[in-house]
């Protein structure tokens, strides 16, 4: 009997470049499953932080990821992330959260068993996934491939606008070192650096609209006749 998997869309990119947004508009089009593989590593934080599992506690760590009960909830306004039933939407976007999974995220095991946890979100309809290395090691036979970018000038006046409107006064000229800065951490680092999949199709959203760059995303779609 052959098992035929359920078809995947991956959205790689760089923080900033509007990869959740695409990739929320193309699971809501759809109707497909989501996967926000970036916020796993703070639910796991969090999930670890509920059951008192301390980050040296490897074992501990690897037997709770790859049981970890979460799902992704596209709502009107947002996507709502539910730990064990719980919404812990609000929870994962803290800078505490951050500062757990920071700690968890280098661990290797902990890396290989959240790897196969989100293997296990490819079920029917189909799945997207938002992330970094989705389509280049998670899902490297996804059915479709992009990349999304952006220059780290657009990205930075994205986010000060992002900040602006929280009343917080910060630089455009600091804002853009640092995405520049992290850019580099992620493309050099050993593990899963942040590239493109061969086969990845590039879009870039720095003088796009999110409306055009969606639009261009699902002529793909329907060209490789997923919708």
């Amino acid at each position: 009997m052959t098992t035929t998997k359920a078809p995947v869309i991956t959205v790689d990119g760089p923080s900033g470049a509007g990869k959740g947004t695409l990739a929320g508009l193309l699971t809501q089009k759809l109707g497909w499953q989501f996967l926000d593989s970036g916020a796993l590593y703070r639910v796991v934080a969090l999930a670890a932080k509920k059951h008192q599992i301390t980050s040296d506690d490897i074992p501990a760590l690897v037997r709770m990821t790859t049981a970890l009960d979460v799902r992704f909830e596209h709502q009107a306004e947002r996507v709502a992330i539910f730990l064990e039933g719980d919404d812990i939407t609000d929870q994962v976007r803290l800078e505490t959260t951050g500062n757990l999974a920071s700690k968890i995220a280098p661990i290797q095991e902990v890396r290989t068993a959240l790897g196969q946890r989100q293997q296990s979100f490819r079920q029917a309809p189909g799945l997207v996934a938002d992330g970094r290395d989705m389509g280049t090691i998670v899902f490297p036979d996804a059915e479709l491939k992009f990349y999304l970018t952006a220059s780290a000038e657009e990205r930075a006046k994205r986010r000060f606008l992002q900040l602006k409107e929280q009343g917080l006064n910060v630089s455009i000229a600091r804002l853009t070192e640092e995405i520049q800065e992290r850019d580099a951490r992620d493309m050099e680092r050993k593990v899963a650096p942040l590239v493109p999949a061969s086969d990845a199709i590039l879009l870039d959203s720095s003088v796009m609209s999110v409306e055009a760059v969606f639009e261009k995303a699902m002529s793909y779609v329907k060209a490789r006749e997923l919708a």
